[in-house]
C-alpha cells in the first residue's frame, strides 16, 4: 500500500486525468486531490473495486455522490492507488441530517446485490455485526461492553424487513457544503434492513456526537426502529468489546447510548 504521506506518483495521476502538480493532501492525511480529482490509496482492492461499482451505479438526485474515475485503459487501481470525483465540503456531525442522508442512500441502494466480499471480511465491525445479529456467538469481555452487550441483548426480537445493502459508517462521513446536498464519499458496506444504517448514525450521534434520546423519538415513526436501534447498539457495543484499542471514553459514550435505547425497546 502506498505511504500515506507521499503524493501519488507522476504517472499514476496522469493516467487517472488528474493533473500531478496540483496534488495537495486532504485533511485526515490519506488522500491527494488534483483539481477535480481525489486519489487515494488503496488498502483492499476487492473492497475498492466495488465500491467503485456501487457508487457509480446510485441514483440519488438528492444527495451528491463521488463517482470512481477510471484510467485512460479503464482501470479503478493502478499502482495501488484509487480515483474519484472531488466533491467540495467538510465532514460535519449534522444528526438529523445524516440520518435523512442514510434514508436517502439505502432508497437508491435497495437494488444492489449483496457483496460478496461481507462473506469475507473478518474484521472487528465485520465479527460484531454478526454477533449483534445473532449469527455469531462469541464471549465478550464484560469490562469493555460485554456486560451492557448481555443486559439488552435478551430484548431482541425477529426484524420483518428485507435486507439489502446499507451503509454501516455513515455519521462524521458525510461531506456538508452549505445548502448543498449531502455528500457520499464512500461506502462500508452491510447486508442489513434498510434504516438499519440510519439506526447506526442515530446510536453513533448519541454515543460521540452529543445527541439526546429525542434524536431516537424523532425518527421513531420508521418501521421497527426500536428493534434497528437494539441491533446498532449491540453492533457497537460488540466491536467496542472485541477491539484491541478500545478506550473507557468511547466506552462511556456507548453507555449513555444504550442507556437511551433501553427506553425505546
Amino acid at each position: 500500500m502506498p505511504s500515506r504521506q507521499e503524493p501519488p506518483p507522476d504517472h499514476v495521476c496522469l493516467a487517472f486525468g488528474a493533473d500531478p502538480s496540483e496534488a495537495e493532501l486532504l485533511p485526515g492525511g490519506r488522500s491527494w486531490r488534483c483539481g477535480g480529482t481525489v486519489l487515494k490509496p488503496v488498502a483492499d482492492k476487492a473492497s475498492t473495486i466495488w465500491q467503485a461499482q456501487a457508487l457509480d451505479r446510485i441514483d440519488a438526485p438528492e444527495l451528491r455522490v463521488a463517482r470512481s474515475v477510471r484510467t485512460t485503459d479503464g482501470r479503478s487501481i493502478l499502482g495501488g492507488w484509487s480515483a474519484s470525483r472531488y466533491l467540495p465540503g467538510t465532514p460535519e456531525y449534522r444528526t438529523d441530517e445524516t440520518v435523512l442522508a442514510a434514508l436517502k442512500l439505502h432508497w437508491a441502494t435497495a437494488e444492489l446485490p449483496r457483496p460478496p466480499l461481507i462473506d469475507a471480511r473478518t474484521d472487528v465491525d465485520a465479527v460484531a455485526d454478526r454477533i449483534a445479529w445473532e449469527e455469531l456467538d462469541v464471549p465478550l469481555d464484560e469490562t469493555k461492553g460485554g456486560r451492557w452487550f448481555e443486559v439488552l441483548a435478551g430484548a431482541r426480537k425477529p426484524i420483518p424487513l428485507p435486507d439489502q445493502v446499507v451503509h454501516g459508517a455513515l455519521l462524521g462521513n458525510v461531506l456538508f457544503d452549505g445548502e448543498a446536498a449531502p455528500g457520499i464519499v464512500d461506502f462500508v458496506p452491510y447486508y442489513r434492513p434498510a434504516e438499519w444504517g440510519a439506526a447506526i448514525v442515530a446510536v453513533d450521534a448519541m454515543a460521540w456526537a452529543g445527541a439526546d434520546i429525542q434524536l431516537l423519538y424523532r425518527w421513531s415513526h420508521l418501521p421497527e426502529w426500536s428493534q434497528l436501534l437494539l441491533r446498532a447498539i449491540l453492533f457497537r457495543l460488540a466491536a467496542h468489546a472485541l477491539h484491541p484499542k478500545s478506550t473507557r471514553a468511547a466506552l462511556d459514550g456507548l453507555r449513555a447510548a444504550a442507556r437511551g435505547v433501553s427506553e425505546l425497546v
